[in-house]
């Protein structure tokens, strides 16, 4: 099998999906920006080959190194890079070299448009904010006279909570017009709850063979814009009614043999036309890996390897790893360089020393969203969960 993994050096740790599926035999073959000689030597290791780019958004550059491979090696069976940013590239590259176990370009606007993924909730049965694709002034004060303040502006194509804006009134509303930027929007409705996320690696059936449950800030556009402490933490549950409404929205969404993150709001109150306190409502579809460490924070909640687990579905279409015995709530906390904090870097090893799975520098590019530094934790108990986050996140 030959299998084109685009960017295997980044995020940092993606090197591993490269790793397991050359252990199951795979010819793994790179194309990335970095420089061979700048690669770490666990990218090097696991992979076939490389082709190395000086542009990754130019297509001509990346549609040339995959016909190279194309050349050496025959017809490429895989070619995925399990990055939001590439998903779209990966979507051309695969249907111009008729690459047909993923997502092909035409079909690519479903995941990746806020705009479109409406259709297909409604179709899964599982109420969403209402939208309106954003026109001019006059439109967005009539959507707003229909759902009120504060309203929701973000990309219809966009990454995480990256340029996303929450209008509490009308000044703010000019103040947007004012300065449009220069790409779609879409304005929703405001959602007041908490964020909880269905993470899966599907088969070729939308089958689950792994699912994990993750819970988030009410607001990670706070966070960016605040510079607030992320705080989060993989679950060591799924909530049946999280594990329904996932299940149901990768059928909806006809979407197989993938790694998703899927974003649902838990409603903290009653809410007409979108359901009772404690109901889960659609945000947005991800279909690859969440962001950061999660991936990792998954393996230390329910001891499994989800990178083995994702290899064996390219390969055997099955999980061949065992079930967790045991499951754990894993929890990420981050701190900002220019705050001071309570508790030193010495007590919390003091505190939590053997409990502390990762403590380290995030890469400049996730430190909006991060932060500078993380410690991640494993605990059994809910209550030690938010004990920990205060304990790293208390500041001066």
């Amino acid at each position: 099998m030959n299998f084109v993994f685009i960017s295997p050096h980044f995020p940092r740790t993606y090197w591993l999906f490269a790793n397991r599926l050359k252990r199951n035999g795979v010819n793994v073959l790179g194309i990335g920006d970095c420089p061979y000689d700048g690669l770490e030597d666990n990218v090097r290791d696991s992979l076939t080959e490389y082709y190395y780019v000086q542009d990754m958004k130019d297509y001509e550059q990346v549609f040339k190194a995959v016909a190279f491979f194309s050349f050496k090696y025959g017809k490429i069976d895989w070619l995925e890079s399990n990055n939001e940013f590439w998903l779209e590239q990966d979507a051309r590259l695969r249907t111009d070299f008729h690459i047909t176990t993923g997502e092909q370009y035409a079909d690519i606007g479903r995941i990746k448009k806020k705009s479109a993924m409406k259709e297909y909730y409604k179709k899964a049965g599982i109420p969403t904010a209402r939208l309106h694709m954003v026109s001019n002034l006059e439109a967005a004060k009539d959507f707003i006279n229909q759902v009120g303040y504060p309203v929701i502006v973000k990309p219809d194509i966009g990454v995480g909570a990256n340029d996303t804006y929450k209008l509490k009134n009308e000044d703010e509303l000019n103040g947007f017009f004012n300065n449009y930027p220069q790409v779609p929007y879409v304005m929703e409705e405001f959602v007041q709850g908490k964020i909880f996320s269905y993470d899966a690696i599907l088969d070729n059936k939308s089958v689950p063979l792994m699912e994990s449950c993750t819970e988030w800030p009410p607001s990670i556009m706070n966070i960016v814009t605040d510079k607030l402490d992320l705080a989060y933490f993989v679950r060591a549950d799924v909530p049946e009614a999280l594990r329904k409404a996932g299940r149901a929205t990768v059928k909806a969404f006809d979407v197989k043999s993938r790694f998703v993150h899927l974003e649902f709001f838990q409603l903290e109150h009653d809410k007409e036309g979108l359901g009772k306190a404690g109901d889960f409502v659609g945000l947005e579809v991800n279909m690859r890996p969440a962001g950061g460490y999660t991936p990792d924070m998954m393996n230390y909640a329910h001891s499994m390897d989800v990178y083995q687990i994702w290899a064996d579905m390219v390969t055997d279409n099955r999980r061949i790893q065992a079930e967790a015995q045991e499951d754990y709530f894993c929890v990420y906390a981050g701190r900002r360089d220019q705050f001071s904090y309570v508790h030193s870097p010495e007590e919390i090893s003091n505190k939590y020393g053997n409990a502390i799975v990762m403590a380290e520098r995030m890469p400049e590019m996730m430190v909006p969203q991060m932060g500078n530094q993380c410690y991640t934790v494993k605990l059994k108990i809910e209550a030690e969960v938010h004990e920990f986050i205060k304990f790293v996140t208390q500041r001066k």
